[in-house]
């Protein structure tokens, strides 16, 4: 007999055409596939603490104890990394601005887990990469939420199961996490990609910072009004005449107009 969620696979399968047909197959076997971590810190205590926690949640996991020895493994196979800042000669930003550069390993999304907790250093993180940015030290239950989320978008991303947006000559292409502006592409991390992406979707709506905060960052885990003001104003000043659509609601939040 047939469970519930096969069911449910069934009759999603029955109303899609052949071609969607096998986009939602690969992305469901991914959903079921085990998904690969890799963390990256030199206190080893913390990579066996957080490994095994880890491979209790279902996660397969591999620890590296500085940026060198992350390089010699094939980051392209993890589905994640969690990276520390405060390496060896090699940092975590800068390992992080390695794979962003390397179009095989562009699209495995990062999360720092660091001691700096300055204003300056989330920004400084964000902007070399980084998908997410917990402070240490920090829950075991916010790192969980935070990588469930992460792997949850990107895992919807890769499959193409969401399709471009635009407006005008500003362009989102979810599948490919490609911002393109007048036909010219425009780098910016995932959370950036993300709120464009929301606002431009649900463009003439006009969002609160708490709404935005619950929807690209997990809602188990407690993160300042102040980041979604950080990510706007980076956002307006990549997307060049566009900016200007993204409009603050004083006392409500921001809204794309067209």
């Amino acid at each position: 007999m047939l469970s519930a969620r096969h069911l449910w696979i069934k009759k999603i399968l029955n109303i899609l055409l052949p071609a969607s047909r096998c986009v939602f197959y690969h992305y469901i076997c991914s959903m079921d596939a085990k998904k690969r971590i890799l963390v990256v810190d030199d206190e080893e205590t913390l990579c066996e603490a957080l490994s095994f926690n880890l491979e209790s949640e279902g996660y397969h996991v591999d620890t590296a104890y500085s940026a060198e020895e992350a390089l010699s493994l094939t980051l392209s196979d993890y589905d994640l990394v969690l990276l520390d800042i405060m390496l060896g000669e090699i940092s975590g930003l800068q390992l992080a601005r390695i794979m962003k550069s390397n179009p095989s390993t562009s699209h495995v999304p990062i999360i720092f887990c660091t001691a700096k907790d300055s204003e300056d250093d989330m920004i400084t993180g964000l902007d070399s990469g980084g998908d997410d940015y917990i402070v240490k030290p920090y829950s075991l239950r916010a790192v969980l939420a935070r990588i469930r989320t992460v792997l949850r978008r990107t895992s919807i991303s890769q499959t193409g199961i969401a399709f471009g947006v635009s407006y005008k000559g500003l362009t989102l292409m979810p599948e490919k996490k490609c911002c393109l502006v007048d036909g010219i592409e425009v780098k910016m991390p995932r959370k950036e990609f993300e709120i464009l992406l929301h606002l431009l979707t649900y463009r003439g709506r006009v969002f609160s910072r708490a709404e935005l905060l619950g929807e690209i960052w997990p809602d188990e885990v407690v993160v300042v009004d102040r980041v979604v003001d950080v990510n706007i104003t980076r956002i307006r000043q990549k997307i060049g005449q566009y900016g200007k659509n993204i409009v603050t609601k004083s006392g409500y939040g921001y809204v794309f107009v067209e």
